[in-house]
């Protein structure tokens, strides 16, 4: 019987006794339990993976702020980094409208310490001459 089932002696015997266990204990299959165990292994994954993405988010909000901090005073003395993400998107567009780069940045418009900073950089690239900005839309220029 096992040989027509095409599988081992072995493998044969256990899947009869699991199959009268479970018939005699009304229990489920194995390969049920099986299953019902990997469903809330997949679940308490997917929970800890939902924990992970809000931390990872909570990160790159702080990670922005500390980023923007130069940018929001007034009396700056010395060299600021500019937001690597501005540059890249300002060149690949070449000409975009404020609000399409505050969403391509991923900042909501409601930030105003973010906002803020992005016009100082803005504002800065533009005394250097390589953009162009007129009423809400930029240009790339450089």
């Amino acid at each position: 019987m096992a040989a027509k089932a095409h599988t081992s002696l072995s493998k044969f015997i256990i899947s009869i006794v699991d199959g009268a266990i479970d018939e005699k204990d009304e229990m489920a299959p194995r390969h049920a339990r099986e299953l019902d165990g990997l469903k809330n292994e997949v679940k308490t994954m997917r929970e800890d993976l939902q924990r992970k993405n809000i931390l990872i988010e909570r990160y790159e909000a702080e990670l922005k702020r500390y980023r923007a901090a130069p940018w929001l005073e007034t009396n700056f003395a010395g060299s600021r980094r500019l937001n690597e993400d501005l540059v890249r998107t300002l060149k690949a567009r070449g000409h975009v409208d404020r609000f399409q780069l505050l969403e391509a940045l991923g900042i909501d418009p409601i930030e105003k310490d973010l906002v803020k900073a992005i016009d100082g950089q803005l504002e800065t690239l533009a005394g250097f001459g390589m953009v162009r900005t007129e009423n809400n839309s930029i240009e790339w220029v450089a």
